[in-house]
């Protein structure tokens, strides 16, 4: 199960809302579990329909969470049309299987659905995800 603190659960609805049209997406990481620290990246497609992040962005994040030894926990973007599971670009996209996948639907721009979801091998499960005063 993943425990996501609040700050960080309404920082990614804030992302999604900022961005939309557009997709947003994040990284989230931390150790022993627990979410440290939200990332928000830069979605270099520009697009309603699908991200990519930034590669330099990536490198950065990448070496500053292998440089506290953290791991990367989850994976985060927006769904602006559309529900909050993960398409099938998503499927055949993701290549973290440990990582947790979380969408957020602006569907109903009012009420986001944000769910947590793992892939691997093409499977998608959805996983239980509390959100935690910090």
């Amino acid at each position: 199960m993943l425990e996501l603190p609040r700050e960080y659960h309404e920082e990614i609805v804030a992302h999604a809302r900022e961005d939309d049209p557009d997709e947003c997406c994040g990284i989230l990481a931390g150790q022993d579990g627990k979410v440290l620290r939200l990332y928000r990246m830069t979605n270099v497609e520009h697009s309603p329909y699908r991200y990519s992040m930034d590669t330099k962005e990536l490198y950065t994040v990448g070496k500053e969470i292998s440089d506290r030894e953290w791991e990367l926990m989850a994976i985060y973007h927006s769904h602006t049309h559309t529900e909050a599971h993960p398409s099938q670009t998503d499927v055949r996209l993701a290549t973290y299987p440990d990582a947790y996948y979380i969408l957020v639907s602006l569907m109903d721009k009012e009420n986001p659905a944000v769910r947590a979801f793992h892939i691997e091998d093409g499977t998608i499960t959805e996983q239980e995800m509390r959100v935690v005063d910090a």
